[in-house]
């Protein structure tokens, strides 16, 4: 619950500074999604294991042990912030502490969260890669044959949709005949399965036994927390595509 309201409080103060002109660019906020990483944290080893994502990548360095002074520095374009001011809210990355990004790429850190975790089996290593992505990524390319060859060379990897309900400001079910994303994996014989995203809990529960499966050498996992946005898409949303009782 500490860590959970420490992030809900950084973002919140990220959008004061922005509306103030002191971030600029595109700011993409966490808040709703925050159970996922609390759960996250009680099932990796923050040493060894890696994490990649997309944008809404704030948290996840904190996440993972990063001060958030750094990512703070990074958002106001310091050459003090974790990218050394260089990569803005879409690029945050600490090498120290395993996290290797924030991509602003949709879909693009589904292969190199993959490569990620082919270059630990391939140096003997027992480490794990838990690759976030949004559920609009899953319409790209990239995730089926990232998910292909995970299978194939029974990769030390765990894929997490995390599925908040809109892609931007398109909702699940207008991009698919089918809203359970999970059952993707399905196709590929990966073991898969639904999450409740807003309880830490579950997605702790839920992340043990996927990353034990990885560490054993018995291969990857997709798990699709189902949380959900309570901002926008960025903050220049005006999600004109919610009804006032869905906000409400």
């Amino acid at each position: 619950y500490y860590d959970m309201l420490l992030w809900r409080k950084f973002e919140e103060k990220c959008a004061a500074l922005y509306i103030q002109q002191k971030i600029r660019g595109f700011l993409h906020l966490y808040n709703g999604q925050e159970a996922i990483l609390s759960g996250l944290i009680n099932s990796i080893d923050v040493k060894k294991d890696k994490v990649i994502t997309a944008y809404r990548c704030h948290v996840l360095p904190i996440a993972m042990g990063l001060h958030p002074k750094y990512v703070m520095a990074e958002l106001l374009g310091k050459v003090t912030g974790s990218s050394n001011g260089k990569g803005g809210s879409m690029h945050m990355f600490s090498k120290e502490h395993n996290c290797f990004g924030g991509h602003g790429i949709v879909g693009g850190q589904i292969p190199l969260g993959a490569g990620i975790a082919f270059a630990d089996k391939y140096n003997k290593s027992d480490a794990v890669t838990v690759c976030f992505m949004g559920d609009g990524a899953v319409r790209q390319g990239s995730f089926h044959e990232t998910l292909n060859l995970a299978m194939l060379w029974s990769l030390p990897v765990v894929f997490v949709v995390e599925n908040n309900g809109y892609a931007m400001g398109t909702s699940v079910k207008r991009t698919s005949n089918h809203t359970d994303i999970w059952k993707l994996g399905l196709g590929y014989e990966m073991p898969c399965g639904p999450v409740d995203g807003m309880n830490p809990v579950k997605v702790a529960e839920a992340l043990d036994e996927a990353i034990e499966r990885a560490r054993s050498d018995k291969g990857p996992t997709l798990l699709e927390m189902k949380t959900y946005r309570y901002r926008g898409h960025s903050m220049s949303d005006a999600q004109k595509y919610r009804t006032k009782e869905e906000v409400q």
